[in-house]
């Protein structure tokens, strides 16, 4: 008799304990405003980054010089502007985020950050994606267009600009998280 009281026991022990809906949301929406910050962070390291990227070479005379900054390429400037737009987007999108940790029902609020964080993800990728390219002809240039390699020259300017790819393209992927996470939250109702 006790060996089957025993193997009751066992079987009611191996059975998953579920997990309160709420617990996961709350744990979603915390997740979310971490990652917002994260992304808010990057999207401003990038734009300082580029936005105070210059370096001057001086020529054979003193009067004569080579100036190279960030505000002589267009695509550069829009760089430093999606990232700009991208980054006061997120800072004012944490006060929504911090109500879903306390009311996770919140549906019609996720599904307005599902959209705005789509339209901001599309913002960043498209900077991102065009300095990137600019970058990739400063390094290595275009023969066909004559377009020179001038990294060799401006060492320290196309390092910065290099460097400040990385924080864009990690708020890229963070985005693309929130907005997968958004899903989740939503799906779970």
């Amino acid at each position: 008799m006790k060996a089957g009281a025993v193997e009751a026991t066992d079987k009611e022990a191996s059975k998953p304990i579920p997990i309160p809906k709420v617990r996961v949301s709350r744990v979603l929406s915390v997740l979310d405003f971490t990652l917002r910050v994260v992304a808010a962070l990057g999207t401003l390291a990038s734009a300082i980054a580029m936005g105070t990227s210059r370096e001057t070479l001086p020529f054979a005379t003193q009067f004569v010089r080579f100036r190279a900054r960030y505000k002589d390429l267009p695509t550069l400037m829009f760089f430093v502007i999606a990232n700009s737009i991208v980054c006061v987007y997120l800072v004012l999108s944490l006060p929504l985020s911090s109500v879903h940790i306390i009311w996770t029902a919140a549906k019609n609020s996720r599904i307005v950050l599902i959209i705005s964080d789509t339209v901001m993800m599309g913002l960043v990728t498209a900077g991102a994606s065009a300095a990137a390219a600019i970058v990739y002809l400063a390094h290595y240039g275009n023969s066909s267009t004559n377009w020179f390699a001038f990294c060799r020259q401006f060492n320290g300017f196309c390092g910065r600009i290099s460097g400040s790819l990385i924080g864009s393209f990690v708020a890229i992927t963070v985005l693309v998280l929130l907005i997968i996470m958004q899903s989740v939250a939503i799906s779970r109702r």
